[in-house]
Parts: C-alpha cells; sequence; structure tokens
C-alpha cells in the first residue's frame, strides 16, 4: 500500500486533516536533538556561569511553551489540548554537547509528535540564544522523533540505522 500525504486533497491543495471521526486515545511522542559546542562555552553552562542566567532553566521553560504553541508556528497542524509536556536534559562532555529532549502527552485525535519536535528544537534554539556571545560556532544537529505511542498508526520507535 502506497502512503498518501495527509495534508494535500486529492487536487494538490493544502488541507488540514479532518479529524472529527477518530477516537480519542492517549498519545505520547518523544522528541531529540543536540547541541555541539566549544569546551568553553560547555564549560560555562555546566557551571551556570552564563551572563544571561540558568541557560538550561530558561531553554526547559522555553521548550514547554514552544509545545504548547506549535500550531502557531506549524501550518496546518491542529490545536491540541497538551496533558503534559516535559523538557530534559542530559550533558555530554566527551562531546562538548548537550542533548534536549521533549516528552508530550495528550488524549486527543491527534499525534502529539510535532509539539515534541518543536519543544526539543525551541529549547535547543534557547540554548543557543544564551550562549551565542561565547560561542556563535555551535551546531544544532539531529533533532529526531524517537518514540511515539497511541493512535491509528501505532507506536513508532525510532532505530539508529537510516536508510
Amino acid at each position: 500500500m502506497e502512503r498518501q500525504l495527509t495534508h494535500i486533497d486529492a487536487n494538490g491543495n493544502a488541507r488540514m486533516v479532518d479529524v472529527s471521526g477518530k477516537a480519542v486515545t492517549s498519545r505520547t511522542a518523544i522528541a531529540a536533538g543536540r547541541i555541539f559546542m566549544s569546551q568553553d562555552c560547555f564549560d560555562m553552562v555546566a557551571q551556570g556561569r552564563a551572563k544571561k542566567g540558568d541557560v538550561l532553566e530558561v531553554a526547559q521553560v522555553a521548550g514547554i511553551m514552544a509545545a504548547k504553541g506549535a500550531s502557531d508556528v506549524i501550518p496546518l497542524c491542529h490545536c491540541l489540548n497538551l496533558t503534559g509536556t516535559a523538557v530534559t536534559f542530559r550533558l555530554l562532555p566527551e562531546d562538548c554537547a548537550i542533548e534536549a529532549v521533549c516528552t508530550v502527552t495528550c488524549d486527543g485525535k491527534n499525534g502529539v509528535e510535532m509539539e515534541a519536535l518543536t519543544g526539543v528544537s525551541a529549547a535547543l534554539l534557547t540554548i543557543y540564544d544564551k550562549c551565542k556571545a561565547v560561542d556563535r560556532r555551535m551546531a544544532i544537529l539531529d533533532i529526531h522523533l524517537l518514540e511515539k505511542y497511541g493512535g491509528k498508526s501505532g507506536d513508532f520507535y525510532f532505530e539508529e540505522e537510516r536508510p
């Protein structure tokens, strides 16, 4: 069976998917990404010495807010009533990197993948913004969906190997 794009109608026009006939189910999505930086910048963040305050605390709030507002920035994305959103960070000193993970849940008719991806993106962009005076060569990489649960299409688990 060939998969079709869901946001394009038979005439090639953009459309918001009609979910009125779908059942309400519990849904969860987890997305991750990393920001790589210089050793000086990494040490500053890890030790909480940034002039603009606690970088990770601000990035955490930014990620949560962005997940809640994904439909404001992603065209044709449904506005969802999220039941939970969390952003966590893991310091990776061997790579001078910080991994952000955003977990989003809701009870609804839509998946929450875009909300998780938007949340992790905003968290990483906020780290960049708060640290750019120290290192403008930071690189945000590998933003991707790790897991998804619930909904008609079933569960998804990211596998390390990509096609």
